[in-house]
């Protein structure tokens, strides 16, 4: 175990360089960050995920996050990116925001049970950022043992974890002194898992309402569903109209709000009951019956004088035998009626 300052401009490239060897041989380090010390290992030495998980007490349902020097290096570890992600890291990262997204399947680390994510964080800190550059990815955990408080000082770090890590660098006490806030983007709408140094109402200030699900657009089904409501609207009486049928519309007596007259059965498809010839009650003239020989005169009219008039024949009686049945006449004209309206004989 050593401890390195890199505080001291003089110490700090030989702090840096120590470290960086430590991580090719598949050691772990303690690096300061702008929230709280960590412990890091190389995120693609295996064994070395493994001795960060024993150092912490911790198991493979548990992977660290791993820490970036870069925001390209994002998009080569991340798959399927929300829209908005571009947006909350540029002005959010460098910082205490800890963004969970789904891994690129083509890389060869195992940082444990990630169920195909990775948490992915750039710290504000200049040693930790120069590092990064120097090493790649860190899978990097606060540096305490599990259960206990998070190291703010090299002190608190080697105290909990002592010769389980090679290299402590020491950069002061922790800026911040709070961890990070965990932010996963792999569901719809985002969900904060862990509260930290970054407020929702930051990330909304930068992102808008991620945290609301979004409203559904209408189906196909809902489109029709719509139609068919639109075309059963009420009237502007508040009544449904009523369905009309042709002989009512025909005849003109349907009243304008789809309510037949008392009187008027035949628009419901009931046979309409014999009209009195008694008019005197409803006011308006019955109906014109069919013509019969009830409607002739007892006695025939006297034919004219065919030498008076020249022409006309005279004109034949009724024969008694057509009395109660009508002889259909084929070309018979209609007859009008008393109140104008046309019926034809038969």
């Amino acid at each position: 175990m050593t401890v390195h300052d890199t505080q001291n401009p003089e110490s700090r490239e030989d702090a840096l360089a120590a470290a960086v060897d430590a991580v090719r041989g598949g050691d772990l380090i303690v690096l300061p960050t702008d929230t709280v010390y960590g412990i890091g290992a190389d995120a693609f030495t295996p064994d070395a995920v493994t001795a960060l998980l024993e150092a912490k007490g911790r198991g493979r349902d548990t992977p660290p996050p791993v820490l970036i020097g870069d925001h390209a290096v994002l998009l080569a570890l991340a798959a399927d990116v929300p829209d908005y992600l571009e947006d909350l890291t540029d002005e959010l990262w460098p910082g205490a925001l800890t963004l969970i997204v789904t891994a690129q399947r083509s890389l060869t680390w195992d940082l444990g049970e990630t169920r195909g994510t990775v948490a992915l964080r750039m710290p504000d800190d200049d040693i930790a950022l120069e590092l990064l550059r120097r090493t790649g990815p860190l899978a990097v955990s606060s540096a305490n043992r599990h259960g206990k408080p998070a190291a703010t000082s090299i002190l608190d770090a080697a105290t909990q974890l002592g010769d389980a890590v090679e290299i402590y660098l020491d950069g002061g006490p922790a800026r911040i002194g709070e961890s990070s806030t965990i932010l996963d983007t792999t569901s719809t709408p985002a969900e904060i898992v862990r509260e930290g140094a970054i407020s929702k109402a930051q990330i909304i200030e930068v992102v808008g309402d991620i945290f609301t699900a979004p409203e559904p657009e209408p189906s196909e089904e809902d489109s029709e569903s719509s139609d068919e409501h639109v075309a059963g609207a009420e009237t502007t009486d508040g009544e449904t109209p009523a369905a009309v049928s042709p002989e009512a519309g025909a005849s003109g007596d349907a009243e304008t709000n789809g309510t037949a007259p008392e009187d008027e059965q035949s628009a419901t498809g009931t046979p309409a009951e014999p009209v009195s010839t008694d008019s005197a009650s409803t006011g308006s003239p019955a109906p014109a019956a069919s013509t019969s020989v009830l409607d002739l005169p007892a006695e025939p009219e006297p034919a004219p004088d065919a030498t008076s008039t020249g022409a006309q024949a005279p004109t034949a009686e009724t024969p008694l035998d057509g009395v109660g049945r009508q002889t259909p006449t084929t070309g018979s004209e209609p007859v009008a009626g008393e109140d104008g309206a046309e019926s034809s004989r038969g």
